[in-house]
């Protein structure tokens, strides 16, 4: 979407958030308003209501918003004093907080229509009769603590989202009814995938169906950075604060560590690799004839996430990364980086999605970091060499880079439109630095250098990238990574003994295959196959078993057809290998 477009919306949806607070406020006399800002694809705003609320009154709301839109009432801004606005708040304590928070020489706003006003900024519409009534709606209702946190009140958050026509509306609400029939939660069940505990959260327990897709996905990220030049390695799980320390972590990520305590030492459970990796690096004098190292883990990292921030396996506190750290020097990155991108965009294509949809955000130098402005200089103009060596073009993220260095992301488009942030590279002068973790490697000069450490995934967490797959693919994975490939379906159980033949003959050629012996009917072992989404079911009956062949019916509902046990082997081999992943 353009940029124009979506500036556009932001204001629509800013605007409508107004006028569901006045339409509140009119509803529930007494009421106490926070905030109400546009979010994508929509909007929300915070109450402190005269009494609770549930979906049932979601219409009623609607009906007086619309009520208010038909009014053409105009948006008028105006400055006023802090004195006046607290004068105009004095009944709403939330906005009241606002204000005195407000820096002394802050410009105050407000804006007024059909005579509900607001402490805002803006900007809005000019008039309600912007806003097109039947192209918005109010989506659900949710807890939300001031502020965000705990020990303030609760209060009521109500969403909502807003377009400029009502078939923007229809094709968005359309798109959440797919991706809700997509929910990689809901699919997860349906297949027999994982399941998390209530008691546990965000931690993950794998069944077999899929643990085997999680160490076929992982197989085949390790065959690729094998080919190309990583060597793999496996660091501790648990390492000691004074690690934690020296590498800035410890002061810039704690509260995002689980602690724990040993013989009167502290250590953190790790939630992320790169200083176990300085720790190998050290162990013994390098060259600079040794660098470019790669060095991959899958590591298996915990990170402290907020309960209320949790997804399925998209947002979890344990998870494996396809981590890597390049060392090298400040001559190679540019044909680090463009390497990288190589094989990011290779995995992406073999996952079936399309390189050209690949979305870039260069993340600039936040607030909260480590390394004087020289340095950062240094390292965000190193990316950007690095950029436009390899032909990337980018939209700018100031402050989000890393709090030891600028970073790239790369976003993926799936199958819905939706955008989903996986692979990132980021560039480190400071954890290698003397003042940090010291990593060092004679130079050709017989001097000591730190080198550059270069941080990446393709992936990022191999449960989030799963679970983007189930959606994208509707948990009709292709061949290569389903975790079951075929099965075998008698027409009558006379033909079992061929069906668990046929079977075995699959499997010895590494197709991930069983029989269906049960007792159920053809046609119910039939529907069965198709409930799991399995890409080939293989029926057999006289003619299979006399010319040891399979009928073949396929998952995307094309024509039946009789194929050679060998020729089927052939055919899925040829299939798997063209996404260059093997069976």
């Amino acid at each position: 979407m353009e940029q124009e477009k979506k500036d556009r919306l932001a204001v629509i949806r800013h605007s409508t958030a107004h006028v569901m607070a006045q339409a509140v406020l009119t509803l529930f006399p007494g009421s106490k308003i926070a905030i109400g800002p546009a979010v994508d694809n929509g909007f929300y705003y915070d109450f402190e209501l005269t009494r609770p609320i549930t979906q049932d009154d979601i219409p009623e709301i609607e009906k007086e918003m619309r009520r208010i839109i038909s009014g053409a009432h105009a948006f008028e801004r105006r400055a006023v004093s802090q004195d006046e606005a607290e004068a105009l708040f004095a009944d709403q304590p939330y906005k009241l907080e606002l204000l005195r928070d407000l820096p002394a020489d802050a410009e105050i706003s407000v804006y007024t229509q059909n005579g509900f006003c607001d402490l805002c900024r803006g900007p809005h519409v000019a008039s309600t009769k912007e806003l097109n009534a039947q192209a918005f709606k109010l989506m659900r209702i949710a807890g939300a603590y001031w502020r965000g946190d705990e020990k303030r009140p609760m209060l009521t958050r109500i969403y909502g989202t807003a377009w400029e026509k009502p078939a923007e509306l229809k094709a968005y609400l359309d798109m959440l009814a797919e991706a809700e029939r997509r929910d990689h939660r809901k699919i997860g069940k349906e297949l027999d995938l994982f399941h998390i505990d209530d008691e546990n959260p965000g931690q993950i327990f794998w069944h077999a169906n899929g643990w085997t897709m999680y160490r076929i996905l992982e197989d085949y990220v390790r065959a690729k950075i094998k080919a190309d030049g990583y060597i793999e390695v496996k660091t501790p799980f648990i390492m000691p604060q004074s690690l934690w320390e020296r590498s800035g972590h410890w002061t810039k990520y704690k509260e995002y560590m689980f602690i724990t305590e040993s013989e009167k030492r502290v250590f953190a459970i790790k939630p992320m690799n790169c200083p176990g990796h300085i720790e190998i690096f050290k162990q013994r004098v390098r060259s600079y004839k040794d660098l470019p190292l790669r060095m991959a883990e899958f590591g298996s990292c915990t990170r402290n996430e907020p309960s209320g921030s949790l997804h399925g396996i998209m947002r979890v506190r344990g998870f494996v990364q396809d981590d890597a750290h390049i060392f090298c020097t400040e001559e190679q990155i540019c044909g680090e980086v463009e390497k990288f991108i190589r094989l990011l965009k290779n995995m992406y294509q073999d996952c079936g999605f399309s390189s050209d949809a690949i979305l870039v955000k260069f993340s600039t130098r936040p607030e909260k970091r480590v390394g004087d402005d020289a340095t950062w200089d240094r390292a965000e103009k190193a990316l950007s060499d690095a950029c436009a060596k390899a032909g990337i073009s980018y939209e700018i993220a100031e402050g989000e880079g890393a709090f030891y260095g600028p970073k790239l992301e790369f976003t993926l488009v799936d199958a819905l439109g939706r955008q989903w942030q996986c692979g990132t590279i980021q560039l480190d002068y400071q954890l290698p630095s003397r003042e940090r973790l010291n990593a060092e490697f004679i130079g050709e000069d017989n001097a000591k250098h730190n080198p550059v450490m270069l941080h990446r995934a393709v992936f990022g967490s191999l449960e989030r990238y799963l679970g983007i797959l189930i959606e994208n693919y509707a948990g009709a994975m292709p061949a290569w990574l389903h975790f079951l490939q075929a099965v075998v379906i008698p027409v009558a159980p006379a033909f079992n003994e061929y069906a668990v033949s046929a079977a075995q003959q699959l499997q010895a050629a590494g197709i991930r295959v069983r029989a269906d012996t049960g007792n159920d009917r053809m046609n119910a072992k039939i529907r069965a196959a198709q409930t799991q989404k399995i890409p080939y079911m293989l029926v057999v009956g006289e003619k299979e078993q006399a010319e040891n062949a399979v009928a073949v019916r396929y998952r995307d509902g094309r024509e039946q057809q009789v194929q050679s046990i060998s020729d089927f082997i052939a055919y899925v081999q040829r299939v798997c290998m063209e996404h260059k992943a093997g069976i």
